[in-house]
C-alpha cells in the first residue's frame, strides 16, 4: 500500500498529542492511520508509520492498544500493529508487524553494518594465525577448515572471500527488527539485528550483533548481557549477566550466569555458565557449568569441564601461543589443571595438574592421573564407567535444535570408524611398549604419559571388547536394512561394500565423522573454488554426512574381513553368526561392567550423609531407591535383553 502525507486533522491531533516533528512532510502514513495511537514523539529526519488499529499482548499477561508512545524517532520505518513505548532514541530502523519495544535507551545504526558478519575470530592461538570469519550461517565444521588449514592459502583464502561476499550482502546503513520479535528494558543497542521472535530483555549493552531467530527456535538475549561483535543462531539464550566479545553462537546453546568470553566459537547445544574463555574452538556439546573454569586456546567437543579445570597457554618465552585439543567425549575433574601444548585422546578423564606438555591423543577412554608430579596414564578404564555410557546417550535426546536447519552436522554413536581405528592404533602400539619393556620396569614413557608396564596387556583385552562390539552393532544394523529371513543370494549382495567408499583414515571434525580422503577432496574442492557460496558449501558437507552409513559400513566390512579372513563374497550364514553372537557377548559384558560400576553408587560409602537422625539406610532407600529400580541401571538390563533377543532372531533367520 502507498504511503502519503499526513492530513491536516492528522497532524493536528498529533500535535495535540504532544508529538513534534523537524518537518511533518517528512512523516508519511498508511491509508486508515490512527493518530490517536502516537502521544508524546518526537520525529526527525524521514519517518513512516503504519496502521495501529489492534492490540497485543505483552510477557506479563496484559494487553495493550497498538501504537507509538514517548519516543523519539529518526529515520524509521513502523509497519503495522507495533507496540513502542518509552524508547528515548530509535533512529534507522525498520520495525515489522507485531513488534514490542519498551522502556529501551537506544536502538540505532550508526553507519554502514554488517551486524557482526565478516568478523575474524582468533581461536586456538590468542595472538592469531588461526582466524575464523564468522557469519550467520557459519558451521561448526566449516569454522574447524577454517581454523586448521591455515597450512593451505587456497582453501583459507576461498572461504574468507566466500564469506567476505556474503557480509557485503548483509550490509546496509539500517536496521531491521523482524516480526513479532520483544526489545524491552534494556540500555543502548546498536547495529544490532533482531530476527523473528526474538525476545531481548534487561540487556545492557549490544553492538555489532545479529539474532538469527526464527518462530520455532526464537534466540534469547536476557538481563545484564554486554555483547559486542556477536552472532547468536536459532534456539539460544545469552542471559544472566554474560560478557561476549568477538563470539559465535551457534544453535540450541546456552551461556548466562556471569560467563564470559572473548575470541571464542561456541557450536550447537555447548553451555556455558559462571567461568571464563579465551580463544576457545568449543565444538559440539561443550559444557562447562562451574564456576573459576578457565577454558583458553583448545579445541573440543563433547566434554564435561568439571570445576575449577584449568588450563594455560603460556610457557612466559614467546607469549600465549600454544593450543590444546581434547577430542570428543573428554572430562576433566575439579581443578584439573593442563598446560598446553597437549593432546588428550576421545573419551579420557583428566585428574591433577599437568604442567608439563603430553600427547595421550593414542589411547582413547584413559584415565589420566597425576601422581608424584608424574601424568600417569591407564589406557581403556573410561570405557566401562556410567559416566561415558550416560553422555554417549544423552547427547542425541539433549539435542536443543528445533529450527528447520541444523547446521552443525553431528555424528552421536560411542563406537565408529574414528574411535575403533584410534582403539586398534593403541592396540599396536600398546604391544609394541610391552614387547620393548624389560620385565622389571614399572613404568614406560610415550610422548609426556607414563604408562604402568602391567596394564598394557590387560587394557588391551578391554580394547579388543570395543572392537568386537563395534563389528556386531555394525553388522546387526546393515542386517536390518533387509528384510529377513533371506537366503543368501539375496543377502550378499546387502552386505557387499563399494570399495570406493572404503577408507582406513578417519577424522573427527567439529562433530562430522569424515573419511581422510573424502575430507581432503573436500578442501580441493574448496581451494580451487567449486565451493564459492555458502550454500554450496553446506551441500557439500551435507552429501558427506548423508553417506556415513556407506562409508562406515565399508570400514566396518573390511575390518571382518580382516578378522575372519574370509572375503565379504564368501561370508556365509555361520561367520554371520560368530560375528553376532561375539558382538552380543562383549556387549552383554560391557553393560555388565558399567552395571557394575553404577553399584558404587548404592555402596555403603555412597549412604555417608543420610539418616542424620538415624535410619541412614532406610533414608538413603527413601531418596536414591533401590540399584535394580534406577532407570539408567534398569536401562542396561532392558538393553542386554533386546540385544540378545535381536541376535538370536537373526541368526535364526539367517540361518
Amino acid at each position: 500500500m502507498a504511503n502519503r502525507n499526513l492530513k491536516n486533522d492528522e497532524r493536528a491531533v498529533l500535535k495535540q498529542n504532544g508529538c513534534l516533528a523537524e518537518n511533518w512532510d517528512h512523516v508519511l502514513v498508511s491509508e486508515g492511520f490512527q493518530p490517536d495511537r502516537v502521544r508524546n514523539v518526537y520525529f526527525s529526519g524521514r519517518n513512516t508509520l503504519g496502521i495501529f488499529d489492534g492490540t497485543i499482548g505483552l510477557e506479563e499477561g496484559a494487553t495493550v492498544r497498538c501504537g507509538v508512545y514517548n519516543c523519539t524517532l529518526h529515520d524509521t520505518v513502523i509497519e503495522d500493529n507495533v507496540f513502542i513505548a518509552s524508547v528515548q532514541f530509535l533512529s534507522r530502523y525498520k520495525v515489522e508487524e507485531g513488534v514490542v519495544i519498551r522502556n529501551v535507551g537506544t536502538i540505532a545504526v550508526s553507519g554502514a553494518t554488517a551486524f557482526g558478519n565478516g568478523t575474524e575470530i582468533s581461536v586456538l592461538n590468542e595472538a592469531g594465525g588461526r582466524e575464523v570469519m564468522m557469519y550467520d550461517r557459519l558451521t561448526a565444521q566449516v569454522a574447524a577448515i577454517m581454523a586448521t588449514s591455515r597450512h593451505d592459502p587456497d582453501v583459507v583464502g576461498k572461504l574468507q572471500e566466500m564469506i567476505r561476499k556474503y557480509a557485503d550482502g548483509r550490509r546496509s546503513d539500517r536496521g531491521v527488527i523482524c516480526r513479532r520479535a520483544e526489545v524491552r528494558d534494556s540500555g543502548v543497542l546498536r547495529n544490532i539485528h533482531v530476527g523473528l521472535y526474538a525476545r531481548v530483555s534487561n540487556a545492557r549493552h549490544l553492538e555489532e550483533v545479529s539474532l538469527v531467530s526464527s518462530k520455532q527456535a526464537p534466540v534469547t538475549v536476557g538481563a545484564g548481557v554486554i555483547a559486542r561483535n556477536v552472532i547468536i543462531q536459532s534456539g539460544s539464550s545469552v542471559d544472566t549477566g554474560a560478557l561476549l566479545k568477538n563470539c559465535f553462537v551457534g544453535q540450541g546453546v546456552q551461556i548466562g550466569k556471569q560467563f564470559s568470553a572473548e575470541e571464542c566459537v561456541f557450536f550447537a547445544n555447548s553451555e556455558a555458565f559462571h567461568g571464563e574463555a579465551v580463544s576457545l574452538f568449543a565444538g559440539p556439546y561443550t559444557v562447562s557449568h562451574h564456576k573459576s573454569s578457565l577454558l583458553i586456546a583448545g579445541m573440543c567437543s563433547f566434554i564435561n569441564v568439571g570445576s575449577g579445570t584449568n588450563q594455560s597457554n603460556h610457557m612466559y618465552k614467546l607469549g600465549p601461543l600454544h593450543q590444546g585439543i581434547l577430542e570428543r567425549g573428554v572430562k576433566t575433574g575439579s581443578f584439573a589443571y593442563m598446560g598446553w601444548p597437549s593432546h588428550i585422546g576421545a573419551y579420557t578423564a583428566v585428574i591433577g595438574k599437568h604442567p608439563n606438555s603430553f600427547d595421550a591423543s593414542d589411547f582413547p577412554f584413559s584415565y589420566i592421573n597425576e601422581i608424584d608430579g608424574k601424568t600417569v596414564l591407564t589406557p581403556a578404564m573410561n570405557l566401562f564407567t556410567v559416566g561415558t555410557r550416560r553422555d554417549s546417550e544423552k547427547w542425541a535426546a539433549r539435542d536443543r535444535r528445533t529450527s528447520n536447519v541444523k547446521h552443525d552436522l553431528i555424528h552421536f554413536g560411542l563406537f565408529n570408524p574414528y574411535i575403533i581405528n584410534r582403539v586398534l592404533a593403541a592396540m599396536a602400539l600398546m604391544e609394541r611398549l610391552r614387547e620393548g619393556a624389560p620385565k622389571e620396569q614399572n613404568m614406560v614413557h610415550h610422548r609426556g604419559v607414563y604408562i604402568k608396564r602391567l596394564m598394557l596387556k590387560t587394557c588391551m583385552r578391554y580394547y579388543e571388547l570395543a572392537v568386537r562390539i563395534y563389528m556386531g552393532q555394525e553388522l546387526m544394523r546393515r542386517l536390518e536394512t533387509v528384510s529377513l529371513p533371506a537366503r543368501a543370494k539375496k543377502l550378499l549382495p546387502a552386505l557387499k561394500y563399494n570399495p570406493a567408499k572404503k577408507f582406513e583414515e578417519w577424522l573427527d571434525v567439529a562433530g562430522l565423522l569424515v573419511p581422510a580422503p573424502v575430507y581432503r577432496k573436500l578442501l580441493d574442492d574448496i581451494g580451487s573454488g567449486v565451493h564459492w557460496k555458502p550454500q554450496d558449501l553446506e551441500k557439500a558437507l551435507g552429501d558427506i554426512h548423508k553417506e556415513y552409513d556407506e562409508y562406515a559400513w565399508a570400514h566396518c566390512a573390511a575390518l571382518i574381513e580382516e578378522r575372519y579372513g574370509v572375503p565379504v563374497d564368501q561370508w556365509d550364514a555361520e561367520l554371520l553368526g560368530k560375528v553376532l553372537a561375539d558382538g552380543r557377548d562383549q556387549n552383554v559384558k560391557f553393560n555388565n561392567m558399567i552395571y557394575h560400576d553404577a553399584k558404587k553408587e548404592f555402596a555403603t560409602t555412597a549412604q555417608i550423609g543420610y539418616g542424620v537422625f538415624g535410619e541412614p539406610q532406610r533414608d538413603f532407600m527413601a531418596v536414591r531407591g533401590e540399584l535394580d529400580n534406577n532407570t539408567f541401571v534398569a536401562g542396561l538390563k532392558k538393553e542386554n535383553n533386546e540385544i540378545a533377543e535381536r541376535v538370536e532372531k537373526a541368526i535364526k533367520e539367517i540361518s
